[in-house]
Formats: structure tokens, sequence, C-alpha cells
């Protein structure tokens, strides 16, 4: 199903809910019960006014202005119809580019309508065509609470999403949504996030951390639709225009899902504004925007407005990037349905735990503690720096090899992460990371030579392709890993000596 996201400003000027019902509400939230409780009440109400035809959509003035943004939707694309409803001349135009496979619609994607310069700015979206959770729920201190309590932003804007989908060419702002339909929360590769992607396709990451990392996105996304009534009731001010019932009722989960990833696919994280403001929608922004890693330009809120102001040099009609802050390549994947080939965030996690069945693991959780560290330790390998990591992770690995009572009343009165330890224990505690990293690298279903060659044939379909590219990312860093491990091992000054038994060693996962 086509998923589509709506901006309306209508919402600012929503009247906030009355004491009373913030006590109500703040009530309701304290007690599941009463929740329950008053669920059952304003469903019961809800039904009654829509069979006695008192509840409507919208106000005159509202169903005025949308025939009018109707007539301007037939008579030209998104940006002429922006500039109807208020945005300014700006330096961009849409442009259209082939999609992957033949079952969906081509994209269409911002580019520069003219030669730009680094420090121009391309566009500047007035605010009233940003959408923020303060105007979505017509109140910042119902947003800050909601956010902070119960529900992320994300899931406030899709369940706003999906209700304004159910108007249809009835709503103000048909036309944004008609593009966003045709986007169908697809980046610039036309693939979608794995949270959409059926369980065949999901074999693809086999290997992956990233499989399991989708796994838990969709459990959390699930436990959110759970949360969604607490919306409807805190929000009343805003849901009391729409007839449909109430979110969980009104939408099946896997339709919440799908609004929730097109949110998560499009929103803007702005800086330097309130809690309620920090996440927009943001007309010509993501996924018309495409993302890079590398880019240094951002949406940035600026009085009265968001703009975008280049950081490079662009010639008209090449499209502009804007960055996507320092997230890994399977982060992105998961967001935004691609991958960086040049990422300079991108990093793998290993972690790190002290054996609880050691005799001392409290004396070594509490140097541990000491050094800055946890005794369940997260260390994260970054592309090109992944012999820095390993040099990091020693001295925590080197603390969980000790087992003389002596040596540990030394490492415990010492200052620093120093933990002395013969060369046949330096050697078990790279052993280990050897078997490690070669486990880690067995447990993909292919090899990176074989990846790169599925890679440079070129037929992938393209979940498959963006799927490969990051195994193969993956597979370089722990390749690397590997072999700073063995450049390590040469350095050791006894080659022939056996590794000494470690009956508590820590575990590396």
């Amino acid at each position: 199903m086509d998923v589509a996201l709506l901006l309306n400003p209508f919402f600012s000027s929503v009247p906030s809910p009355s004491p009373r019902f913030s006590r109500v509400s703040s009530s309701i939230l304290r007690n599941p019960g009463r929740l329950r409780h008053f669920r059952s009440i304003r469903r019961r109400a809800l039904r009654f006014a829509c069979r006695a035809g008192t509840l409507v959509a919208g106000s005159q003035r509202e169903e005025g202005s949308s025939s009018h943004a109707l007539k301007g939707a037939e008579s030209g694309d998104l940006k002429s119809w922006l500039h109807a409803q208020g945005l300014p001349p700006c330096k961009v135009v849409l442009k259209e580019r082939s999609a992957h496979d033949g079952k969906h619609r081509t994209i269409h994607y911002v580019a520069a309508s003219e030669d730009l310069q680094a420090g121009d700015v391309a566009f500047s979206v007035p605010n009233s065509l940003v959408v923020t959770l303060d105007r979505v729920l017509g109140n910042e201190s119902i947003a800050e609470l909601l956010t902070t309590s119960k529900l992320s932003e994300l899931a406030c804007l899709a369940l706003y999403l999906m209700y304004e989908k159910k108007q249809g060419k009835q709503s103000v702002w048909y036309p944004f949504i008609r593009e966003l339909d045709r986007q169908r929360g697809r980046g610039q590769l036309a693939v979608e996030s794995p949270l959409l992607w059926s369980e065949s396709e999901l074999s693809y990451l086999n290997g992956s951390p990233t499989r399991a990392e989708v796994l838990e996105r969709e459990e959390g996304i699930r436990r959110e639709y759970n949360e969604l009534d607490t919306v409807w009731f805190m929000a009343g001010s805003l849901f009391k225009q729409y007839p449909f019932d109430i979110p969980t009722e009104a939408f099946p989960f896997e339709i919440f899902k799908q609004a929730f990833v097109a949110v998560q696919s499009c929103v803007v994280h702005l800086q330097k504004v309130s809690l309620a403001r920090r996440f927009a929608l943001v007309p010509l922004g993501p996924p018309l925007l495409a993302y890079k890693s590398n880019c240094k330009a951002m949406l940035t809120a600026v009085d009265d407005a968001v703009q975008l102001v280049v950081d490079r040099p662009y010639k008209a009609g090449e499209p502009i990037a804007v960055w996507c802050g320092p997230q890994p390549n399977s982060r992105l994947l998961l967001n935004y349905g691609f991958v960086d080939e040049d990422n300079p965030y991108d990093r793998i996690v290993i972690e790190a735990s002290l054996n609880m069945e050691d005799p001392q693991y409290q004396e070594k959780r509490m140097v541990a503690q000491k050094n800055g560290k946890l005794a369940v330790q997260v260390f994260q390998v970054h592309v090109g720096r992944e012999k820095e990591a390993i040099s990091e992770m020693l001295p925590f690995l080197r603390l969980g090899y000790v087992s003389d009572p002596d040596e540990m009343s030394s490492v415990i009165c010492s200052q620093g992460p120093i933990c002395p330890v013969s060369s046949c224990m330096e050697r078990a505690v790279f052993d280990q990371l050897v078997d490690y990293f070669t486990s880690r690298l067995a447990g993909y279903p292919t090899t990176l030579s074989e990846d790169e060659a599925m890679l440079a044939d070129g037929n992938l379909n393209p979940k498959k392709h963006v799927a490969v590219q990051l195994l193969k990312l993956e597979k370089k860093m722990l390749h690397a890993c590997l072999q700073a491990t063995y450049e390590f091992i040469n350095k050791l000054p006894d080659h022939t000596v056996s590794p000494c038994p470690a009956p508590f060693a820590p575990q590396l996962k």
C-alpha cells in the first residue's frame, strides 16, 4: 500500500486542550484501567457522532482551501504548488529518474536549477509549510510529555500521516501527499528500508548483525503501535476533526509500520530548536534530497523558515545532497534504504564482557569501572581505524585473563589501564581475537571476493544489491581487524610460546 506524508499548517491554530482535559489525560496515563474505560466511552461517543452526522472532516474554510489546493495540484508539479502556497523563489528544480525495476513509478529528486556556489541558499521553506509535533498536537507541553514517556516523535508523526492519508483528496495538502505516494518511502536507490522486506529478502542480510537490528526495530515499532491510543486521548483538539475510529482500531499494525518507515526516511532532525520542533517534515527535503555521508550541508532552522545552504558547487541539473549525520552503513540501510561506499562514519560493534563465573569478577569489574569501562563493554570499530580499536580493547581483555591473586592485587593498585601479563598470556589474548574475527567472517554465507564478484556482475535486484554492499563493507572491516591482530602477534618476543590456559577468559560477541 502506498504511504504518504502530510504537512498541514492548519494545526498551528488549533486551541490547546483545557486544563481539565490535561488533568484527565495525565490521570489516564497513570491508570491503564481507566485508559481502557475512557477508550470505550470515546469510541461509543465517536460512533454515535458519526451516525448523527455531526462529526465532519473540517470546517467550510478548510474545504474551500482544499478546493483551491486541488486546482493548484492539477496545474503543475509539487514545486509549482509550493510556490502558490508561499514558498519563496529558490534555486532548485524537481527532476526525474527511473526506478530500478518496472514495478514502481519513477522517482523525483531535487536538483540545482542554476549553477550554485558553496554558501548559496538553495531554498528556504517557511515554517507555515513545515510540520513539527508542537503543530501536529497543538500543544508543545503535550508533545514533550508524549515523546518523553510514551512514544517517539516518529510514531506521533506517523499517526498524523495515517489520519491525513484517510482524508484523500479532501486534504489541503493533497499535492504533497501525491508526490510522496510516488516516492513510497524509497531512498535515492529506490530501495525501501529492510523493515518492509519480506522474510526471504531479509535472508540477504544473513551473517550481519543488521538482520537482528531489523527485527528488534520492528518489535519497538509494535510496542509504539500498542501505545497509539494515548495520543488520541491526549490530543483530542487535533483528532476531533477526523471521522475515524481510534488508532489501533482504525489502522492495522502493518499500515502503521509502513507509515512509520515513511516518516523515518523523510524526517529532518533540526538543531537548536525546542524538543517539540526537533523532528520536522520539510517539503523539498528527504527523500527528494539525497543523503551523503561526506556532505556538510544540513537543513537548518533560521528565524521563520527551514533553509538549505549548499556546501559545494553544483552545476545546473545536478542532484543536491545533504548530510545524514554520523551514521554507520547499517543505520543508513535501516533508516533510508541505501549504503554509502565512502562513508567515513561506518563502523562495526564488538561486545566484550568479563566472565561472571570468575572468582575475581567483582574486583575486575571495579578495575574496569575505574578506567571508564563496564563489565559488559561495547567497542566501536571505525572504518580505517581498526588497529586503534584493537589497541583500545587489549587492556580490557588482558584484565579478563588475570588469574593470580597477587597479580590482581597489583592491578587494583595500579594507575591507568595497565595490566602486566606474560608473553604467553598476551598470545592467548590475541589468539582469542583471531578466533573471534575468523568466526564472524565464517558466519556470512559468502566470502568477500564472492560479494565483489556479485556487485561487479550488475544483475542483482536493488534490495540484494544494497545488502551485499553492506556485507562486503562489514567483511572488509573484519578482515582489517584480523590483519591488525596478526601484526600484533608478529611483534611478540617469542612466537614459539604456547598460549596459557585461561579458564575465565572474557567473552566476545
